[in-house]
């Protein structure tokens, strides 16, 4: 009997994890500080509270890249680390691990591989489609839905999934995200204010700034460097320009919704129209995001509660439900032989 279940939830800029034993659901940065290129100095929040401020000699790498594994053994490492760390980690758990929809099989499988050949010497190792994991999260009925589009933007994809009778019917994983709109508004206030800003301040903006909201003159005040004098200083930076530099992005976002959803049946874009769109993932929690998808799209348009831990609560349920245990699949069955 294995000791304990755990679910993962691997994003590009956050893990989040369900314990079984513990019945609680923590979160941790998905990142790692590397010393002189090889020596890890540290890992999760610790490492990311370096980002953009550690000396030369200390490198802070994302082991993540557009929603797939790009560094392997330094996510192995850290995923390790993580789980050790303070949680009385147990050897020959089982794992339920949400992998993005619209990737090679091969790149799922780099998902399995990541816990099943770790020192977690794990007993089973299972793989569930994030878009169902986010559906049953969001408390939907799955397996008798007719048709539901869902939307997870995440770090850096966007998830598309239209979901019907218990199964995929289209995805699409759009390269666009937290850290597009966070590069993006750093250029234009580059641009604008010949001002440098880093990733956490323009993250900062986007937070703090929401896509439709009453607010029209709002300023914020923000560290930077002057690119002209070479100066560090505080500068104002306003509602719009942050707005703006976001419109190129979201723009992509709602016309990939668009397109996929001009691709879907008959039958399933009619159910669509009546159940609606779900958004879900971090940057779900964007002020006014559900009212910009809703009035470019025109589908009524909701946001999950805690959208950023929408798919873990989906795996959560799963490792629960005798009956939801069947959307979770190992890749050592027959279907996989040929990649063994």
């Amino acid at each position: 009997m294995a000791r304990n279940v755990y679910g993962l939830d691997l994003g590009s800029y956050e893990i989040k994890v369900y314990d079984k034993k513990k019945d609680t659901i923590w979160k941790e940065k998905d990142v790692i500080a590397l010393r002189n290129e090889k020596e890890i100095f540290a890992v999760g929040d610790e490492a990311f509270s370096m980002y953009e401020k550690a000396p030369s000699n200390i490198e802070v790498v994302f082991p993540m890249k557009e929603g797939v594994i790009s560094r392997f053994h330094d996510m192995q490492f850290l995923l390790q680390n993580l789980l050790k760390k303070d949680r009385q980690f147990a050897r020959g758990s089982e794992y339920v691990v949400a992998v993005p929809t619209d990737v090679t099989e091969v790149e799922k499988k780099a998902f399995f591989d990541l816990v099943i050949h770790s020192t977690a010497k794990a007993k089973e190792v299972n793989i569930v489609e994030r878009s169902i994991a986010d559906a049953i999260g969001l408390n939907l009925d799955v397996q008798n839905t007719r048709g539901v589009f869902i939307v997870n933007f995440g770090g850096e994809t966007t998830e598309l999934s239209v979901i019907a009778g218990g199964g995929m019917v289209m995805n699409r994983l759009l390269k666009v995200g937290g850290a597009t709109f966070d590069q993006s508004v750093i250029n234009l206030v580059r641009h604008s204010h010949d001002f440098l800003i880093g990733r956490h301040t323009a993250e900062v903006l986007r937070k703090s700034f929401g896509i439709f909201t009453n607010e029209v003159e709002a300023m914020l005040t923000v560290a930077g460097r002057d690119l002209i004098t070479g100066v560090p200083m505080r500068k104002g930076i306003s509602i719009n320009l942050v707005r703006l530099a976001m419109k190129d992005p979201l723009f992509q976002c709602v016309s990939a919704i668009q397109s996929l959803l001009d691709r879907t049946p008959p039958e399933v874009r009619k159910a669509i129209n009546e159940n609606g769109i779900f958004l879900t993932g971090g940057v779900a929690h964007t002020a006014g995001l559900e009212m910009y998808v809703e009035e470019m799209v025109g589908i009524t348009t909701r946001t999950s509660v805690e959208p950023d831990i929408c798919a873990v609560s989906g795996l959560k349920k799963i490792i629960e439900s005798k009956e939801l245990r069947k959307f979770a699949f190992s890749m050592i069955d027959e279907n996989y032989r040929w990649m063994r």
